[in-house]
């Protein structure tokens, strides 16, 4: 029985859910919601909204521990992961305001979160899940793919 199979495993399970944790941390720090404290309140947008973004985090941290080639590796793409879902949030919060703005409709995630619009937490949700299974689909070193 290899030992050294366990090891890693236990290795690769808890830099992964460190990365886990740290994107949390981040999310919370970088958003204007504050979701832990309107999670607490029960709005469910917030929950849906954070829990996307976990989901997608997740979703990348599986690819780069399947497909990483060191431990290093795969801290690398969970940062990537990390800051691509931050950067996303911004992202979606620009194009609803300009989207909002085009329809006469002034609307921001911020405001629509803390009112607990949960069309808009479904929405973060699912694009949320949907950068991660994009980002985790180019996290390959198949050297047939790569051309």
């Amino acid at each position: 029985m290899d030992t050294n199979l366990y090891v890693d495993f236990l290795v690769y399970a808890l830099t992964g859910f460190g990365i886990m944790i740290v994107g949390l941390l981040l999310f919370e720090l970088t958003t204007k919601n504050k979701e832990f404290a309107l999670i607490f309140k029960g709005n469910v947008s917030a929950a849906l909204s954070l829990g996307g973004r976990l989901a997608g985090l997740a979703i990348v941290v599986r690819a780069a521990s399947e497909n990483s080639v060191s431990l290093s590796d795969m801290l690398l793409w969970g940062v990537i992961g990390i800051v691509a879902l931050v950067i996303l949030y911004y992202v979606t919060e620009l194009i609803t305001y300009l989207f909002g703005k085009m329809l006469g409709v002034h609307v921001t995630i911020f405001k629509a979160i803390e009112q607990n619009n949960i069309a808009v937490g479904i929405l973060i949700l699912l694009i949320s899940c949907s950068v991660g299974m994009i980002i985790a689909g180019c996290l390959t070193y198949d050297p047939d793919l790569i051309g």
